[in-house]
């Protein structure tokens, strides 16, 4: 029997800064969300745009360190889970709310130079480097583990 998957990955922007709380137990947690941006053309050739609005939040460490290095307007990419909350509304209404549980965040920007974060890390995972001299200061740069450097800009999606 195939085991079952349940993993989200999104990269984007902020939409505001994060929030963070402490549960009754003492245990930290961060919310906020993430915008996610998607152009195409229609069969006329207009092209069109959509926004897409992800609820994320990062227990523990993890999101002591989002709160810390994370405001509204900063690009990141985070890898965790789906999970559905249900609850009751104080006006009697059922909700319900499906969000990303990070387990990792990449600040993706150059502001500040923040780091990598992880859930299974107590500390940031590495520090971001810095650019090539080659690219321009607001270029996006991945340095690939093979033969050179991968720029954002580049991927066709």
């Amino acid at each position: 029997m195939a085991k079952d998957f349940n993993q989200a990955i999104v990269m984007g922007n902020l939409t505001r800064d994060p929030e963070l709380r402490t549960t009754p137990g003492g245990q930290s947690v961060a919310s906020f969300a993430v915008a996610t941006n998607r152009s195409w053309n229609d069969p006329s050739g207009e092209r069109k745009d959509s926004v897409e609005y992800h609820d994320v939040v990062a227990w523990g460490k993890l999101g002591e360190l989002v709160s810390n290095y994370l405001a509204k307007g900063r690009k990141v990419l985070v890898v965790g889970r789906l999970q559905t909350r249900n609850w009751d509304a104080q006006d009697g209404t059922k909700r319900q709310r499906t969000e990303i549980v990070a387990t990792d965040i990449n600040f993706v920007d150059r502001v500040g130079d923040a780091p990598e974060v992880s859930s299974d890390n107590e500390k940031p995972a590495t520090e971001s480097k810095p650019a090539s001299k080659s690219a321009k200061k607001d270029d996006v740069v991945i340095e690939d583990m093979g033969e050179g450097e991968i720029n954002l800009d580049d991927i066709p999606f």
